[in-house]
This record gives C-alpha cells, sequence and structure tokens, in this order.
C-alpha cells in the first residue's frame, strides 16, 4: 500500500526495515539522500531502537535532521534541513510504537482482514501473475483457507500450483486445491498442524483447559513467544480459544471442529 501511494504521488519510493537501522547513522543515511516528494516506507517500525528513533521526530515534525559529530567535549551538533517527504510506516504491533513516534504520524490506519470474496480476486490475479491456470472453484478453495490474509493465499497458491504440476494436470479447480491443501495439512477453516496440535492439546491432554501458556507451548514442542504471536490470534479470532487469567481455555467451537461433542455446561473446563 505504501507503495501504492507513491505511485500514485509520482513520488520515489524507499523502503527499509525497523531492524536494519541499527544506529542513528543508518537512518541518517537514508534521510540525507531523500528528495523531494519522496515516500519513506519503515517496515516492522515498533523494532526501531530508541537512538534511532529519536533521529525521526525532528525529521518528522520539522524536516531537520540533527547530527552529533565527534565525541566528547569536542562533540557538536549540525543540523540539516530535509526536503519534505512523506513518512509510512507498518506494524502488528501499535501498542509496541512508543508514544512520541506514533503521535508524530498523522494519521493511523488498521487493516482489516480481507472477506473471501476479495481474497479470490487476490488469488485469480496472482494466478495471472505465475501463469498458473486457475478455475473459479480452486480460487475459491484456497480463499476461504488463507486466514483473512493475500500473502497466506498467495503462499498457498505456490504450493497448490506445484502439486497441479506434479500430481494432477497443471489446473487449479476445487478438487485439486482441496487435495493439495490437505497434503500440506491446512483444513477448511484455514488450521495448519501446529495450530491443530495447540487445540487438540487443550482438550485432550488438559481437559479443556484452563492451561497456562509456557505448559501449552511445552506440549506442542514450540517457543511460548511463538505460540502467542503466530498462532494464538488467528484461533481467539475464530473463537476456537479463549484467554482468560487462569490460562487458555477450549470453546465448544473447538471440540466441534476436532469432531468431537461439547461437554455438559458445567463440565471441566467447559466453555459453552
Amino acid at each position: 500500500m505504501a507503495a501504492i501511494v507513491a505511485n500514485e504521488m509520482g513520488a520515489q519510493f524507499r523502503a527499509t526495515a525497523g531492524p536494519a537501522l541499527e544506529r542513528p547513522g543508518d537512518l541518517a543515511a537514508i534521510l540525507s539522500n531523500l528528495e523531494r516528494g519522496d515516500v519513506m516506507f519503515i517496515d516492522e517500525v515498533h523494532r526501531l531502537p530508541r537512538v534511532v528513533e529519536e533521529v525521526l521526530y525532528s525529521a518528522m515534525e520539522d524536516f531537520q535532521l540533527d547530527i552529533v559529530v565527534g565525541k566528547g567535549p569536542a562533540a557538536r551538533s549540525i543540523r540539516l534541513d530535509l526536503p519534505g517527504f512523506t513518512m509510512i510506516g507498518a506494524t502488528t504491533r501499535v501498542g509496541r510504537v512508543s508514544a512520541p513516534l506514533r503521535d508524530r504520524f498523522g494519521y493511523l490506519a488498521r487493516i482489516d482482514y480481507y472477506p473471501a470474496d476479495e481474497l479470490e480476486a487476490v488469488v485469480r490475479r496472482s494466478g495471472a501473475i505465475l501463469e498458473v491456470a486457475i478455475e473459479a472453484g480452486g480460487a475459491e478453495e484456497i480463499a476461504t483457507r488463507s486466514r483473512g490474509t493475500p500473502r497466506v493465499a498467495n503462499r498457498l497458491l505456490r504450493r497448490v500450483r506445484d502439486f497441479a504440476a506434479v500430481r494432477a494436470s497443471g489446473v487449479v479447480d476445487a478438487a485439486t486445491a482441496h487435495k493439495a491443501l490437505e497434503v500440506f495439512e491446512v483444513d477448511r477453516a484455514g488450521l495448519d498442524r501446529v495450530d491443530r496440535a495447540i487445540l487438540e492439546a487443550v482438550v485432550h491432554k488438559f481437559g479443556g483447559g484452563p492451561v497456562g501458556l509456557s505448559t501449552l507451548a511445552i506440549a506442542v514442542s514450540e517457543e511460548p513467544e511463538t505460540v502467542e504471536d503466530a498462532y494464538e490470534p488467528f484461533l481467539l479470532r475464530e473463537g476456537l480459544l479463549q484467554r482468560t487469567p487462569r490460562g487458555r481455555i477450549a470453546t465448544a467451537l473447538t471440540y466441534r471442529h476436532l469432531g468431537l461433542e461439547p461437554p455438559a455446561p458445567g463440565g471441566q473446563g467447559a466453555l459453552l
């Protein structure tokens, strides 16, 4: 989207990432080479080191860059004027962006998940770019398992394309997409093997919960941060898991998704 903004403005697009900017000099080098009207995009902006982030304050507010030359008693600050530019940052962790930096952005936008029909359009367009013959049923099958995320849809499309080329006619139709996604262990709800392992652990090993994050992570052989950041958000959004002060609890939808009968109201770990 940042690239689209730059294209619509007829401006140059400069992209970098928060983890790549380790020192103030890294950011200063990029800012000093900007031209008037350029669009600068910083991905994972919440991972900017604090000393680098502080360089952005004056650049975003006054289009000026403060550079410290020298060290010790001989050090002095030089202020350089910057051409007017547009700054765009992206993050999935808005809460980790410091308030001073967040407040300097003129507009905060939240990107919602895509509905299935829009993901179908994404899959068809990507199929044309990849020169993959894809039918409407195949595009729909991939879209419904893509977690509302175009990036996931494109990843699944590539894997389905490979499967279709090797084990089918090369055309991605509904049947081929279904078989391919079964091979890659992505079910109709978009859950992969680890997602199902988490749900099965809560239900079968811990009686539906509650179970702590660390214990659950050990049960599925993953790091707690991986479970919390990569898998839980989707499971929570789909109502397949509930996070409480006591731990994670399986919902009635969890049991039904696993082909089990939900426990009676009041049963151990039951949440109906």
